[in-house]
C-alpha cells in the first residue's frame, strides 16, 4: 500500500521526537508498503529542527512544511498549526497526483488534521484513518484549564466529531476510550487499540556511551554512596515533576542516600531549575536532553526511575507513554505516580504504584524500592523488560495497525 501520514510534529532519531510516527513507518517500509510523511518543520518536542522541503529517511519520504516558530501554547502555536494544514491543504492535488494513496492517516495529536486528510482521501479513493494520541479538547481542558467555550475548544470538538464520523477506521493508543468515542458518535466497530511501544534495534548490546557531562554527574553521585532515581523525558505540567521535586525535599530532610538525576526538555525546564535552586536540593541532578540512542545507556545506570502523573479526569481514559516502554526495557523498577484507568507497571508487576500528586506517598515507594533486596528489584526489571517484548515492540504494533486498515 501507498500509506500518506500527517502528523504536524512527526521526528526522527536524529531530530528528537514524536518518533512513533518514524518506527510504525520504518516497519511498514521494510514489509513493502511506500510511506509519505507530511510535517512541519518546526515543532516544539524536537531537539534539532529538519531544513524545510522534501527528504527520504531509512526509506520513508519525508516533506517538512515551512511554518512560523512558536514558544508555549499561545497563538504563535496556533499560528504554526493553521500554517501547516493550509500548506498541505494548497499541496493536496499535488500528493494525490504524485504518491497516489491507498490510506490516509491523520495524527497530528490535535485533530484539526482530519479535514485536510479527509480532503486528501477522498481524491485518492484512499481510506481515512484518524490516529488518537490525545483526547482533544479534553486534553487541553482537563490538563490545562481551558474552557470548553474556548474558540480553539470548540473548533477542536468539530473536528473530533468529525473524524469519528467520516474515518473509515480510528486507532487509539489510550486503551479505555470506548465509552467516550461511542458518546461522540463513534461506531465502535471502526476503533482499533494500538499502544505505543519501542525498536528493539535501539536495545542491542551495543549502545553509544553516555555524554560526559551526564555520566560524570552520575558517577560523582556513586562515589558518594548515592542510590540513584532516573527521569528521562519531557520536563512539562503533565510530567508532574513538582511532586518529585517535593519528594526530594523530604528525603533530603532525612539525609536518604537517594538521589535524583532528571534528564531532558520541555516548557517547565527553566522554571523548575530555578525551583531546584530555591530549595537547596543538593539530591537533585538537572541535565540537558540526550540523544535517544544514549537512554539505554542512561537507564543502564540507574537504580529506579519515576514518572508521574497529574491527578487528573483525563487519565480515566488511560495512558500510553513513551518512557515508560524504555523503562521497562532497561529492567529498571518503576516508581509510578499514577491515577489512570490503566497501569502497565501494576500490570506487569515491574514496580511500585503509589497515589499521584502526593510528595510523601512518592517519597515513601522510593524508599520502599531502595529497601528491597538487589535480586528482588532485578526480577521487576526483568518483569517490565519480558511486558514489553510481548506486547510493544514495533513490529507488533506495525503488524497491529495494518491488519486494522486491512
Amino acid at each position: 500500500m501507498n500509506i500518506l501520514y500527517l502528523n504536524h510534529y512527526a521526528g526522527t532519531p536524529a531530530l528528537g521526537m514524536e518518533y512513533r510516527p518514524y518506527y510504525l513507518a520504518r516497519e511498514w517500509v521494510g514489509r513493502g508498503h511506500a510511506v509519505m510523511m507530511l510535517a512541519a518543520d518546526f515543532s516544539h518536542v524536537r531537539t534539532r529542527q529538519p531544513l524545510p522541503g522534501d527528504e527520504v529517511v531509512d526509506g520513508i519520504a519525508y516533506r517538512w512544511y515551512a511554518t512560523p516558530r512558536y514558544r508555549g501554547n499561545g497563538w504563535r502555536r496556533f499560528w504554526n498549526i493553521a500554517s501547516f494544514l493550509r500548506a498541505v491543504w494548497a499541496d493536496a492535488r499535488t500528493i494525490v497526483r504524485d504518491f497516489k494513496p491507498d490510506v490516509v492517516i491523520a495524527s497530528s495529536s490535535y485533530p484539526l488534521d482530519i479535514w485536510v486528510a479527509r480532503r486528501l482521501a477522498r481524491r485518492a479513493g484512499a481510506k481515512l484513518v484518524f490516529e488518537v494520541h490525545d483526547l482533544w479538547p479534553l486534553s487541553p481542558i482537563e490538563l490545562a484549564g481551558m474552557s470548553r467555550f474556548h474558540p480553539f475548544a470548540m473548533l477542536c470538538q468539530l473536528a473530533e466529531d468529525a473524524a469519528y464520523r467520516d474515518a473509515d477506521i480510528v486507532v487509539s493508543m489510550l486503551p479505555e476510550v470506548h465509552a467516550h468515542m461511542a458518546g461522540r458518535g463513534l461506531d465502535l466497530r471502526k476503533l482499533h487499540i494500538v499502544p505505543n511501544g519501542i525498536a528493539l534495534d535501539e536495545w542491542q548490546d551495543e549502545t553509544p556511551p553516555l555524554r560526559e557531562d551526564v555520566a560524570a554527574a552520575m558517577q560523582a553521585a556513586r562515589a558518594r554512596g548515592c542510590t540513584l532515581v532516573g527521569y528521562a523525558g519531557s520536563m512539562g505540567l503533565p510530567n508532574a515533576l513538582d511532586t518529585l521535586l517535593d519528594a526530594a525535599v523530604l528525603l533530603q530532610q532525612e539525609h536518604s542516600a537517594l538521589h535524583f538525576v532528571l534528564v531532558g526538555d520541555g516548557h517547565e525546564r527553566e522554571r523548575l531549575a530555578a525551583r531546584i535552586t530555591a530549595l537547596g536540593l543538593t539530591n537533585v541532578t538537572l541535565l540537558p536532553p540526550i540523544p535517544k540512542a544514549q537512554v539505554p545507556a542512561l537507564l543502564a545506570a540507574v537504580d529506579m526511575a519515576y514518572i508521574g502523573w497529574q491527578r487528573v479526569p483525563i487519565y480515566r481514559f488511560g495512558i500510553a507513554p513513551n518512557k515508560l516502554m524504555d523503562y521497562m526495557m532497561a529492567r529498571v523498577p518503576v516508581l509510578h505516580a499514577v491515577e489512570a484507568g490503566n497501569d502497565p507497571v501494576a500490570e506487569s508487576g515491574c514496580g511500585l504504584s503509589v497515589a499521584p500528586e502526593d510528595a510523601a506517598a512518592s517519597a515513601d515507594g522510593l524508599r520502599r524500592l531502595a529497601a528491597l533486596p538487589a535480586g528482588e528489584r532485578r526480577a521487576m526489571g526483568e518483569r517490565g523488560r519480558a511486558f514489553v517484548l510481548a506486547r510493544h515492540t514495533y513490529p507488533v504494533l506495525a503488524q497491529r495497525f495494518i491488519q486494522a486498515v486491512q
